[in-house]
C-alpha cells in the first residue's frame, strides 16, 4: 500500500485513503480550506429559513453574506414593495393536446400563465418563451400551414417539435423559468 501525502506544494500531511477519500490528494487542513473556499465564493445549496417571498420556493443558496432563492435568485430578506403591482412579465407558452381530435400544440401569449393555462385544457406544457404578442404573431405566420383554422393550435410536424425543443432547451422546469424572469422584473422595478 502506497501512503500519499498532500498535492499542495510544501505541504507533507498524510492524506486518508479510503471511501471518503478526497478526489485529489490533499490533507484535511487543506480540504478544510477548500471547503471554505467554495462555500464563500460558489454558495452551498441550503434550504432557506422561510419561503422564498417571490416564487414560494424553499431551497436557496447560501453564501456567507446573503441567502438567494435557487429558482428565481431573489435574495433571500429583501422584500418587494407590497404596494406596487406585480411585475407584468409576458410570455409565449406551448401546450400539447392528445385526444380525439389529434395530437397538435397551442400557441399562445399571456401575463398571468397560472390562470391563463389552468383555463385550457391541455395534457403538457412544453416550455415559455419570453415576448408578448408581437412574439406570438411571428409564431403564428412561422407556422401557419399546420394551424387548425381560426384556432391557436398547430398540428405536431417535425419543425414545430425542433422549435420547442429550442425554447425548452436547457430548462427542466419551464415554471423555474417564469419565476426567474418575474424575479428579475422585480429586481430591475425596485
Amino acid at each position: 500500500m502506497i501512503a500519499l501525502s498532500c498535492c499542495v506544494p510544501g505541504c507533507h500531511a498524510p492524506v486518508a485513503v479510503g471511501d471518503g477519500s478526497p478526489p485529489v490528494p490533499l490533507c484535511a487542513g487543506h480540504v478544510t480550506l477548500v471547503t471554505e473556499f467554495v462555500a464563500e465564493h460558489a454558495g452551498v445549496e441550503d434550504a432557506l429559513p422561510g419561503p422564498c417571498p417571490v416564487c414560494g420556493s424553499r431551497v436557496g443558496v447560501r453564501y456567507p453574506s446573503r441567502a438567494v432563492c435557487v429558482t428565481c435568485e431573489w435574495r433571500y430578506g429583501d422584500v418587494p414593495d407590497g404596494e406596487l403591482a406585480p411585475p407584468r412579465v409576458d410570455v409565449v407558452y406551448y401546450l400539447r393536446m392528445r385526444d380525439d381530435f389529434g395530437d397538435r400544440i397551442k400557441i399562445g401569449t399571456t401575463a398571468n400563465p397560472r390562470q391563463r393555462l389552468a383555463a385550457i385544457p391541455h395534457q403538457d406544457l412544453l416550455g415559455f418563451e419570453r415576448g408578448d404578442r408581437t412574439l406570438e404573431r411571428r409564431r403564428h405566420a412561422r407556422f401557419a400551414a399546420t394551424r387548425y383554422p381560426g384556432t391557436e393550435w398547430f398540428r405536431v410536424t417535425p419543425e414545430l417539435l425542433a422549435h420547442v425543443d429550442a425554447v425548452a432547451s436547457g430548462v427542466t422546469d419551464p415554471w423555474e423559468l417564469h419565476a426567474r424572469w418575474t424575479s428579475e422584473a422585480l429586481a430591475l422595478r425596485t
